[in-house]
Formats: C-alpha cells, structure tokens, sequence
C-alpha cells in the first residue's frame, strides 16, 4: 500500500480519526452556540414586552378612569332631567297664570291683588333659578337660525327684513340640561327674508357669547 495509513500505520490511522471526531465536536458546540440564543437577548426581550404590556394595562386604566369620571359627571347632570322637565309644566301654568293678567287690571290693582300677582312673579323666578343652578339652562333663540335640534317651528312669519329661516318669535320657552336639550323651543320663523349666512358657532356658543 502506498496512502499515508499504510505508510504510517495503524497509530497514526487512529489519531486521525480522533482528530476528525474532536473536529466534529467543536464544530457541532459551534453549531450549537450560534443557535442558542443569548440570555441577555432574552432577558432584554421579555423586559421590552413586559414594557409594552404594562403601557398597555396603563392606557387601559387612564381610559377606564376617564370614562367612569364622564359617565358619574353625565349621571350627575342629567339625573334630574325627568324631574326638571316636570318642574318646567309647572313654571309654564305660573307663566300662563301672569300673562292672563289684562294690562289695565296690573295698573289698577289694588294692594292685595298686586302683592299676589308679585307673588306669582317670583315663585316663577325663584324656581328657574333653582333649575338653572341645577344645570337647566333657558334657551334664547330669538334672532338665530332656525336649528331643529333646539327649535320646534310652529309657524312662519312674512318678514322680509330679517334673514329667511330666523327665529323672531318664541311660542314657548326652550331649555337643555348639560350639552343635551330638556326641551325645545316652540317658535315662528322668518319667511321671505335674504338667505341666512351659515354660522359655525352652535346655540350653546351663541348663547354664551
């Protein structure tokens, strides 16, 4: 034989082949180090998702508190709806009751129908103010577009010098609790006027303008 076994024996076949098994030992560990992921890779990965989860939970948190604040506020503000609307019928028959009153009987009243007809006056301030602190605001919207979120028309009025559409007589008074109406306005509108510019601002914005 002439290969390099032959040439130098069996010792030598078998530190090859000891060679070529250690060979292959360290190139399978190296296979396995670059698989084998990093344990500070890891720790810094499951760091970064338990960041983002507990941002998560934290946005989570800040909503449910801000929603639980707005319905609690919403609560608040319109839990005496049903009641204020009641109370409202109420200041209408004390309304109806003053403007029954001809003019000339007012003038000519004596003492005691005088003090009554006051008396009726201020129970019906007295209690609108109640309302009003209560949130229940009166709308007034004479001399504003026509809006049939907050305005009922009841009849057109023949007015060409006001815009078309506006709102110049109040049948029955409006009124809204927070951001919502308790009840619209019964009103006549303009009919024949030029065209209403269109405004951005609402009713609520008019008002307090």
């Amino acid at each position: 034989m002439t290969d390099e076994t032959t040439k130098n024996g069996p010792d030598a076949a078998a530190h090859e082949a000891a060679a070529d098994a250690a060979a292959n030992v360290e190139n399978e560990a190296a296979d396995e180090a670059v698989l084998q992921p990093n344990p500070l890779e890891l720790l810094k990965a499951e760091n970064g998702e338990l960041r983002d989860r507990y941002l998560r939970l934290a946005a989570d948190m800040d909503n449910l508190r801000r929603r639980t604040e707005r319905e609690v506020k919403d609560a608040k503000s319109y839990a005496v709806a049903g009641f204020a609307r009641d109370m409202l019928a109420v200041s209408d028959n004390l309304r109806r009751a003053i403007d029954a009153i001809p003019a000339e009987v007012r003038a000519s009243a004596d003492a005691g129908l005088a003090t009554l007809i006051e008396g009726v006056e201020m129970t019906e301030r007295s209690m609108l103010s109640t309302l009003e602190r209560h949130g229940v605001r009166k709308l007034e919207p004479v001399g504003q577009k026509f809006d049939p979120n907050f305005h009922q028309a009841m009849f057109e009025v023949p007015n060409p010098d006001v815009p078309n559409n506006t709102v110049v007589q109040v049948v029955q008074a409006g009124f809204s609790i927070g951001e919502r109406v308790l009840r619209p306005a019964m009103v006549g509108v303009a009919k024949g006027g030029p065209k209403i510019v269109e405004e951005t601002n609402s009713v609520f914005d008019q008002k307090d303008a």
